[in-house]
């Protein structure tokens, strides 16, 4: 309340555009940036066989891009900002969460993992949290905290569901939502990621949920072979559909497309990965 969370702090020394902005548009739904690139999959292709062969261990495209992300917000902190009641919050840590498949048949359940960070982690230590996530609710008998909080909420009428969630929104709007809810909820964090690929799917993109505080979607895509240039002459690649989806109402365009830059860099090097932060960035 007043400006307070226990998840973010305000943030008080932005310009005067910038503070109108989330009282103009007034919902996440209105205020998406909606942007695509075509990643390359050669280099995080040999990133993963060259650390397989060398006895790196296993990896995937989801600890690539994960990891990444993870980088990203660490290296530019003003993407990991919110919009709540009109002000903008720089969040506590860097969350990520994604949706795990409790079975890969079209009936098995789904549930929602949400994983924090602090931003100096290599991507080892990402890939090891997130497969012990995945191993953790990827059974049928699996249950977080959130399934807990969704079962309980669902056990009740239509209209106790409507107005349990229209309470949470109205505390979560003025800073009272309790922490231990706020933890379990896959809708309170940095970025959300859907892996399509490895469901052989097309990429989307997807909106910001208005619950919560959602701050960017990042969806990827099953990979194509398409014409591309290289060495000034026409060639096939693989590359691999990703899509972003932003709330432009924290972060001015220069600065996110700085940010895009070096993600892209990023993930043609994915070997830069190993290496952990140092230090963090402090937020300007």
């Amino acid at each position: 309340m007043f400006g307070f969370r226990p998840d973010g702090k305000k943030v008080k020394d932005i310009d005067p555009i910038q503070r109108i902005v989330p009282h103009i548009m007034r919902h996440r739904h209105d205020s998406q940036n909606l942007t695509g690139i075509d990643l390359p999959c050669e280099p995080i292709d040999n990133f993963i066989k060259e650390e397989m062969a060398g006895g790196g261990g296993s990896y995937n495209y989801m600890h690539v891009i994960i990891a990444g992300i993870v980088r990203i917000m660490a290296l530019y902190p003003r993407l990991n900002r919110f919009i709540m009641n009109g002000r903008i919050y720089r969040r506590n840590t860097i969350n990520v969460s994604f949706v795990v498949k409790k079975g890969m048949t079209a009936d098995a359940a789904e549930t929602t993992v949400k994983l924090d960070f602090t931003g100096l982690e290599t991507i080892d230590q990402i890939r090891d949290k997130v497969n012990a996530a995945i191993m953790a609710n990827n059974n049928p008998y699996a249950d977080n905290g959130t399934d807990k909080l969704a079962r309980i909420i669902t056990c009740t009428p239509n209209i106790i569901i409507a107005l349990l969630v229209g309470i949470f929104k109205l505390l979560d709007k003025h800073g009272l939502l309790p922490m231990s809810i706020i933890n379990v909820s896959p809708f309170h964090t940095t970025a959300f990621v859907t892996n399509l690929k490895s469901i052989k799917g097309p990429s989307i993109f997807h909106h910001l949920y208005d619950f919560g505080n959602t701050g960017v979607f990042f969806s990827m895509g099953k990979e194509t072979m398409m014409p591309v240039v290289e060495g000034g002459k026409v060639v096939a690649g693989k590359r691999m559909p990703f899509q972003i989806v932003t709330d432009e109402r924290f972060c001015d365009g220069f600065y996110f497309v700085s940010a895009l830059r070096v993600l892209k860099d990023l993930y043609n090097n994915p070997s830069q990965l190993k290496e952990p932060l140092k230090t963090l960035p402090v937020e300007a």
